[in-house]
C-alpha cells in the first residue's frame, strides 16, 4: 500500500507543480458573502461525500484527497468569514 500511496502523491505533486502560476489576489470584485459562502460549503459537502463513496469501495487513498479537499474548502471558508462554525445565531 506504501507504494500506492506514493505513486498517488507523485500523481498530485505533478499535478499541482503550476498551481500557483498566475495565481493572485483579487480586490475589489464585490463578492456576494452568502453566494461564496453557498458556494464553497456545498464544494466541501460534495467532497465529503465523495470520501464515504471511496470509502466504501475500499479505495482509502482517494477517500483521504476528497476528505482533504473538504476540509480545505471549509477551511478557506471559514478564514474569508463566509463559513461561520458552532450554533447559528437567530436574527432577533
Amino acid at each position: 500500500m506504501a507504494d500506492d500511496v506514493k505513486a498517488k502523491l507523485d500523481k498530485y505533486l505533478k499535478n499541482a507543480e503550476g498551481l500557483f502560476e498566475g495565481v493572485f489576489v483579487c480586490s475589489g470584485v464585490g463578492v456576494d458573502a452568502e453566494a461564496a459562502g453557498k458556494v464553497m460549503l456545498d464544494s466541501a459537502l460534495n467532497y465529503y461525500h465523495d470520501a464515504r463513496h471511496f470509502y466504501e469501495r475500499g479505495e482509502f487513498i482517494n477517500a483521504l484527497a476528497a476528505l482533504e479537499y473538504a476540509e480545505g474548502w471549509l477551511d478557506a471558508g471559514k478564514a474569508i468569514g463566509v463559513i461561520g462554525a458552532g450554533v447559528k445565531e437567530s436574527k432577533s
